[in-house]
């Protein structure tokens, strides 16, 4: 493997006591502090700040990546809080909510955060678990994380990792996250419940390249797959059927966890080496009965989360028809038996349809 300095990774893993992950932005105005809803900049900040042709660059790289962060966050959510049942070694307490500062980002990113997006030293939240404790709690995108308990949350560079140490300790006592808020420039105080739900972090793969990879503990979408499906339904069966390969444990079956964790890793920068990508970038085809296990359990991750399931096997035929097997580094390379996998989610959508008939538990 080719190893270069790399800049810091933009995305980091679902918030449970210890972290967050993703930031979603609006798109930016010209010469604005902030364009982000509900967000004011801070006591401080340049209420007019020259944005150079370089930062207006980074902010709009910034903002393409949110928005497409921002659609597979909300995609995933009911997967990963409806299938909680069925993630018996992977299921988690959460707090549900994002939370990012400035220093979430490298290098003139960070200025385009601050100057463009509003961004500042403190956190605040960036994105909310649709269906999750902090949504019924009423937390909002770009409110201000001052406290939690009676413990000051940091701020500054370090502030991301020293509130997973505050947040800690309370969660694993509590049911409930008590959280001091700032919002609209007055303080607020908040109970957030926590929320069980599969702890798989969903990173955005930076990369045109139609993929989706999963190393036991994460699910990647690259853009390039984002893009290629049509509405959130298609999405959803990526996500899912994803998430079924970390469920089933197939990347340590496989012994591949470590290779699709380094693509993984490269992949949640900003500027990923692509030079990874080559050929098959390591990655061994997954065997035809691991994937139509995945198909099948991911027909039940879907039916959960009320996804149509009908259409699944037409966007796999679909993929493998635009994107075959001799496309290297593409989905149906790293999983080609196509023909076994709709068969898998022929049969299985039709249990499912059964089960829902006969009012039975969606559990395969």
């Amino acid at each position: 493997m080719i190893r270069i300095q790399r800049l810091p990774r933009l995305n980091t893993v679902v918030l449970t006591a210890m972290a967050a992950l993703l930031a979603a932005c609006t798109t930016p105005g010209p010469m604005q502090t902030s364009t982000v809803p509900g967000v004011i900049p801070e006591a401080g900040a340049p209420a007019q700040a020259e944005v150079t042709p370089q930062v207006a660059a980074a902010a709009e790289v910034l903002t393409r990546m949110a928005a497409q962060q921002d659609r597979l966050y909300r995609v995933a959510a009911p997967l990963l809080i409806d299938n909680a049942e069925l993630c018996t070694k992977h299921a988690r307490n959460l707090l549900g909510f994002t939370a990012k500062n400035r220093y979430a980002y490298p290098g003139q990113y960070n200025e385009a955060a601050h100057l463009v997006l509003g961004m500042g030293e403190r956190l605040q939240v960036t994105n909310v678990l649709v269906g999750s404790g902090a949504a019924r709690a009423g937390l909002r995108q770009g409110d201000r994380l001052l406290a939690a308990g009676a413990t000051p949350l940091p701020e500054g560079p370090n502030a991301l990792s020293g509130a997973g140490a505050v947040f800690g300790p309370i969660v694993s006592k509590q049911a409930t996250l008590p959280l001091s808020i700032e919002r609209d420039g007055k303080p607020r105080d908040l109970s957030i419940p926590v929320t069980r739900a599969c702890a798989f972090a969903i990173e955005l793969g930076n990369a045109d390249n139609v993929n989706a990879y999963a190393d036991g503990s994460r699910v990647m979408v690259t853009r390039g797959m984002i893009g290629f499906t049509q509405n959130d339904d298609e999405l959803a069966y990526v996500v899912a059927r994803t998430m079924a390969h970390n469920m089933l444990g197939h990347a340590g079956t496989q012994r591949n966890a470590a290779t699709i964790g380094s693509i993984i890793d490269n992949l949640t920068t900003i500027n990923p080496d692509t030079s990874m990508l080559i050929g098959s970038g390591g990655v061994k085809a997954m065997p035809a009965d691991a994937d139509a296990a995945a198909d099948r359990l991911a027909i039940y991750l879907l039916a959960r989360a009320d996804y149509r399931i009908e259409g699944a096997s037409a966007f796999w035929k679909r993929v493998a028809a635009v994107h075959p097997a001799k496309v290297l580094n593409g989905y149906t390379a790293n999983h080609p038996a196509t023909p076994a996998r709709v068969a898998a989610i022929d049969k299985a959508v039709a249990e499912v349809k059964a089960k829902k008939s006969g009012k039975k538990a969606l559990v395969p």
